[in-house]
């Protein structure tokens, strides 16, 4: 067995109903006053309510930022950094989606009073260090599994991303409660689900981190995600599909902290970038033809997985992959994205610039099972063009 290290979330609170828990957590370290971080979309749609509820009961001091955007740039960072230490906060609340997530990590870190370093030291692999402020984290989409990662993803550019990567981004608590994702139009919910499902595969079949303990977070996260994802899409209202999405996507998020994901999201980000489409959306569009790329290397492992879906499933590796590809094909079309690149808008002539951005991505490409050239990573986009 090889040797690996796993790091992950303290304390991991899921439910229905367990963001009352909440209440005990603030009594229980006596915050003075808690900065809630959100989007502006919690707040129209009143889903953060329950949460001021909480803050009222126990008597404790609060402020809102809400301006958080999808794939947050820089700037929006530095804002709400800067919001934080204008209200002196002393513990952070992430409530939302990936990006309100990633922010809040971001405010724990630079907005601690202790803390001197900048935005620009902090990029990269390891280069986080504490102190920060005390952090919870709360998804309201079964999909990032940010809850339980380690890294924070921020807009540096027109059309890049940055990954700020260490330890001391873990959060000290998770709250998985379904009752706040029951809300989430269709297609938010099939672009998250198939999210984690894309960080269950790409852990589990993950070049150079790969091990045991993280394949048995996959494999599970995977069973919970194949099993839930249709029904929630048919019943939004289904708490318990709901809740099992949420626990699948947090398993999914230990597994691809510790396995890192490789060129589903190396390929994904670059059309994120460009083109303003959902995280989610992208790796979507990329999945199967990465699939079929990695499949000469991951092949055993793709195998591994189907029977793993289903135990009944017979026949060749060879085969066996091939199942699990047409099996992952059948979520996808069931899942009603657009899957070609012509129907989003994106033109053909940025193929090329796509294909040069996404071989950029070498911290995400180094842990794929099968080596990425420019020309593999083109004539993936060309096949979903």
């Amino acid at each position: 067995m090889n040797q690996f290290q796993f790091q992950t979330t303290a304390n991991i609170i899921s439910g229905i109903g367990s963001i009352q828990q909440l209440a005990t957590l603030i009594k229980d370290a006596q915050y003075k006053k808690i900065l809630l971080v959100t989007d502006p979309g919690m707040l129209q749609h009143q889903l953060h309510v329950p949460i001021l509820d909480i803050f009222q009961d126990v008597s404790v001091e609060y402020a809102i930022y809400a301006d958080v955007q999808a794939d947050p740039p820089e700037h929006i960072m530095l804002e709400a950094v800067s919001f934080a230490k204008q209200h002196q906060v002393d513990a952070i609340i992430g409530f939302g989606g990936g990006s309100s997530l990633d922010v809040a990590k971001v405010i724990a870190l630079l907005a601690d009073p202790r803390q001197n370093q900048s935005i620009q030291d902090i990029y990269g692999v390891n280069n986080a260090k504490a102190p920060r402020l005390p952090l919870i984290l709360i998804p309201t989409t079964a999909g990032t599994g940010s809850e339980v990662t380690p890294i924070s993803i921020v807009t540096t550019g027109e059309t890049t991303k940055t990954g700020i990567v260490s330890p001391i981004l873990y959060a000290d608590t998770a709250i998985l409660d379904a009752t706040f994702t029951t809300g989430l139009p269709a297609h938010i919910t099939a672009a998250t689900g198939i999210d984690a499902m894309v960080h269950a595969i790409e852990a589990y079949t993950s070049k150079i981190k790969k091990n045991f303990y993280a394949d048995m977070l996959a494999k599970q996260a995977l069973k919970l995600l194949n099993k839930n994802l249709t029904p929630v899409l048919v019943n939004g209202q289904d708490l318990e599909a709901r809740q099992n999405m949420l626990l699948g996507s947090m398993l999914a998020g230990q597994a691809f902290a510790n396995a890192p994901v490789g060129a589903v999201h190396a390929l994904a980000y670059p059309l994120g970038g460009h083109f303003h489409l959902s995280h989610g959306h992208t790796n979507a569009l990329v999945l199967l033809e990465v699939l079929k790329f990695n499949a000469p290397n991951a092949k055993h492992l793709y195998a591994e997985l189907m029977q793993w879906l289903d135990p009944y499933s017979k026949g060749s590796i060879d085969g066996l992959c091939d199942l699990f590809i047409d099996h992952i094909q059948r979520h996808l079309d069931g899942s009603g994205l657009t899957l070609k690149l012509r129907d989003l808008g994106v033109p053909e002539h940025m193929l090329e610039t796509l294909a040069h951005d996404a071989m950029l991505q070498t911290r995400l490409l180094q842990n794929n099972p099968r080596e990425m050239t420019y020309e593999h990573a083109l004539k993936i986009y060309q096949a979903i063009y």
